[in-house]
């Protein structure tokens, strides 16, 4: 259970690719990717009601991920070019592509509290290409800032389908939160708190 009454604050933007050539999810190293602007996820899924006895029944909820955009300062070309199957050519020119395969990646963050920060891993992400605004520059300066717009899904991890997983710091957990951003951290079922 959180500690916190608020949250602000978005820092620490990592993905890791999804190794696609392993038998059970894995994820290469993570990637700091500096600059996070903002991240909004959007649920995705329907409530589903049954109805009996002159009213409802049974009602089922469906989890079908997210919808998110990820509001970056500038994401790197190299990031770019592996996320979105694109290619850097030979004079180091970023070129997107139409046949380019997007690689399903993890994204990693935290977000701080007013007592405790806390890190977040979105496990089965797929972006589509950024938009940016290039506009002239008047009387001050505004930076232009690239969005991702990301899919997120549910992935099966040791029998389950999970989505997405936060973490905060606490007495037992030292050793996973300080590692957090060193490799994808993976739940562990049957206890805690």
């Amino acid at each position: 259970m959180s500690q916190n009454k608020v949250t602000f604050g978005l820092e620490k933007v990592h993905i890791a690719y999804l190794n696609t050539t392993s038998p059970t999810p894995a994820w290469d190293t993570p990637i700091a990717i500096p600059g996070a602007v903002r991240f909004s996820p959007e649920p995705q899924g329907e409530e589903s009601t049954f109805y009996a006895d002159n009213g409802p029944y049974f009602t089922y909820t469906s989890n079908n991920g997210y919808t998110a955009e990820l509001e970056m300062a500038n994401i790197p070309d190299q990031v770019l070019a592996e996320l979105l199957g694109w290619e850097i050519d030979a004079n180091g020119m970023l070129v997107e592509t139409t046949d380019g395969e997007p690689k399903e990646f993890a994204l990693l963050g935290q977000v701080l509290g007013d007592k405790k920060n806390r890190r977040f891993a979105y496990y089965r992400c797929k972006a589509s290409r950024p938009s940016k605004e290039h506009n002239t520059r008047a009387g001050s300066v505004e930076p232009a800032t690239e969005k991702l717009n990301i899919r997120i899904l549910p992935i099966e991890i040791n029998g389950r389908n999970i989505v997405r997983g936060v973490m905060e710091l606490n007495d037992t957990n030292q050793t996973a939160y300080d590692s957090f951003f060193t490799s994808v951290y993976l739940p562990t079922f049957g206890g805690g708190a």
